[in-house]
């Protein structure tokens, strides 16, 4: 059995034109589930191939002009616009285009937010919240876990009465989504003064968010974003003035809001390519149609695995993700063959994390409502062999 979105792999097709032989590669697709990089928008990449010859008609491609050019200073605030109207980012905060992905943003928090001996408020859910515990600690920062899910084995999320900020805290962080687990917050933590930090990786764009309740959102760019490399940063004006003196340079907020993101050569094709997929979300009918479109799929999924006796999913129901969902099939080899054989379909990047096992479909902003539905006929033809 083969699922193909626009068909799969690539083929050499020799056609003849008036007696004339000719060959041309036929590309094609395949419906990509991988957690990041993930899929793209396919009319964001022929957008991008269109023109990557000759950008705005400057006989150079935009992964080769300067970002000093006026056409990429032009291109970059285009894409801050376009950000800004997408999420209703209030006049009082200031959007980073900056490298080293979420991860490195575990790191530039708490430079930028505290000083050593500062106590720092986190929410566990899962491996990356985790993470971003172990870089804090390593800025003279006490640490302290308001709430740990560790006794669900991450499948859940706490109640939200139970997050309790400690006063005086520099800022309490949680990750609204843990990609690995596929476990999601269904509310904003309440954390009244208290500056409230979000890793929003897996979630941003996908639906609307009130930025006014966060003091500093981040989110690494390789899931709804575009390509891997870049974090997207967005920061209350009030926090800007908290770094520490040997911040580096290239991650202190401050420095990098008075340089619109430019102190250092910036990721050209990232900030270029966000910005076509903030076109092609308005396309879409903005983070409302986004949202449309996402629960659709995740319901879908999770209604067929609700109804299976043969595919499981860990996580509670009221924690469930939209974007990431893991499941099980009844024994370790099935999982295992599972994967190889949807491979081989066309339903790629669908193994687990290597933490966890089984299986994880990650379904971000670009996979259609078709890609479900070709994963599940695949499930259903699979359990009918295997059962």
């Amino acid at each position: 059995m083969r699922i193909e979105s626009c068909d799969t792999g690539s083929r050499l097709r020799t056609n003849s034109v008036s007696g004339v032989k000719s060959a041309r590669i036929e590309l094609m697709r395949v419906f990509n589930f991988s957690a990041g990089p993930a899929m793209m928008p396919q009319e964001v990449l022929e957008r991008t191939q269109a023109e990557l010859l000759d950008w705005q008609h400057t006989g150079m491609s935009v992964t080769e002009v300067s970002h000093r050019s006026k056409e990429f200073v032009a291109c970059a605030a285009r894409t801050e616009e376009l950000l800004r109207q997408i999420m209703g980012i209030p006049e009082n905060y200031k959007v980073l285009f900056i490298q080293g992905g979420g991860f490195g943003q575990f790191a530039a928090v708490p430079l930028n937010l505290t000083k050593p001996g500062d106590v720092v408020d986190f929410v566990l859910t899962g491996q990356w919240g985790i993470k971003a515990t172990q870089e804090a600690k390593k800025f003279g920062v006490e640490v302290k876990v308001v709430a740990d899910e560790k006794g669900s084995g991450y499948t859940t999320v706490p109640a939200q009465s139970s997050i309790l900020p400690t006063p005086g805290a520099a800022y309490l962080h949680y990750t609204p989504n843990e990609t690995i687990g596929g476990v999601e917050f269904g509310f904003i933590p309440e954390t009244g003064e208290l500056p409230l930090v979000a890793d929003l990786s897996s979630t941003i764009l996908s639906r609307p968010i009130d930025v006014s309740r966060f003091g500093v959102i981040y989110a690494g760019t390789q899931k709804n974003m575009g390509p891997a490399g870049m974090a997207v940063v967005i920061v209350r004006d009030d926090l800007l003035d908290r770094a520490r003196p040997d911040t580096p340079s290239i991650w202190n907020y401050q420095k990098m809001a008075q340089a619109d993101s430019m102190v250092n050569t910036p990721p050209t094709f990232s900030i270029y390519l966000l910005g076509k997929i903030l076109e092609w979300i308005i396309e879409q009918g903005g983070l409302e149609g986004m949202a449309l479109r996402n629960r659709t799929k995740a319901q879908t999924l999770y209604s067929f695995l609700d109804a299976s006796d043969f595919y499981s999913n860990p996580v509670a129901s009221d924690a469930r993700s939209w974007m990431n969902i893991p499941f099980l099939t009844p024994a370790p080899d099935l999982n295992k063959q599972f994967v190889v054989e949807a491979t081989a379909a066309g339903l790629t990047n669908l193994a687990g994390h290597r933490s966890v096992g089984g299986m994880r479909a990650s379904i971000y902003n670009a996979m259609p409502q078709a890609g479900v539905e070709a994963l599940i006929e695949f499930m259903k033809e699979f359990e009918r062999v295997n059962a």
